[in-house]
């Protein structure tokens, strides 16, 4: 059976979970039209305030489903697109963390670094070994591994498709944690749920979309400005402050949902 993906949602955190563990959640083209869904049903429900992806058993994912061919990525009637998370987790309007519990390869480390965070494993493999296949890196990697890393970074691992540990990811400035791997997903979990009560979902949503945008400095000060007259213009930039100086939780009222695209 091809890897599936679950979702659950508890007290405002969803967690997505890559569910395959007998294929070391290999990646299929099923795998990412279901992963694709969650994502959407977490961008589009505003009871969602973050996010954690993380996979079954042993593996976060072991990579492109080996049995299948590749044309299986591309829905019918469509054409292949090395890009098949649709929409990928940089367009979700919460943070998204990547639990990485264990081995990434290939488009299982790909689609981690289209996440905001990235906890891992310290005794995880990481790969994007496509150029050891006769490929390339998908899922955008070119651009978010660089943008994450640097180029120096991207060029090593892009391509030589060289393994690294989870210990190495983060000593490369890939990850932003590494843990023993039973700590990886409480971690991820831990920090989600604080994200989710304490953390105003729009100041996060219009965060995000100014993190992930390719702007020059000029258009940034402009998009912040703007961003800044949404969040003044509404009590929840007096809810924030109040709950602080009161010592307890904010009570957030500015959906995502409406929230201005772009």
């Amino acid at each position: 059976m091809p890897t599936d993906v679950t979702l659950e949602i508890k007290k405002s955190v969803a967690l997505i979970t890559l569910d395959g563990e007998d294929r070391l959640n290999a990646f299929s083209g099923n795998t990412a039209r279901a992963l694709s869904d969650a994502y959407r049903r977490c961008d589009l429900d505003d009871g969602i305030r973050a996010v954690v992806v993380t996979g079954a058993g042993r593996a976060f994912c072991s990579g492109a489903d080996m049995s299948e061919d590749a044309r299986a990525f591309a829905p019918a009637g469509h054409l292949f697109t090395a890009s098949p998370i649709r929409p990928p987790a940089w367009e979700v309007r919460k943070l998204v963390i990547a639990a990485i519990n264990g081995h990434a390869i290939g488009i299982g480390l790909t689609i981690a670094l289209q996440c905001d965070l990235r906890f891992v494993a310290s005794d995880a493999k990481l790969a994007i070994p496509q150029v050891r296949r006769g490929m390339l890196g998908d899922a955008q990697s070119h651009y978010t591994l660089r943008s994450i890393a640097g180029a120096a970074v991207a060029a090593d691992l892009l391509l030589t498709g060289r393994t690294i540990d989870g210990t190495e990811a983060h000593e490369l400035g890939i990850v932003n944690q590494v843990f023993p791997s039973e700590e990886v997903l409480p971690a991820a979990l831990e920090l989600a749920r604080d994200v989710a009560v304490n953390a105003s979902p729009a100041s996060v949503a219009l965060s995000k979309q100014l993190l992930w945008a390719d702007r020059g400095r000029s258009e940034v000060a402009v998009k912040e400005t703007a961003a800044h007259h949404i969040l003044m213009a509404h009590e929840d930039a007096f809810e924030g402050p109040a709950a602080w100086r009161e010592k307890r939780e904010p009570q957030w009222k500015l959906r995502v949902s409406s929230l201005p695209s772009g």
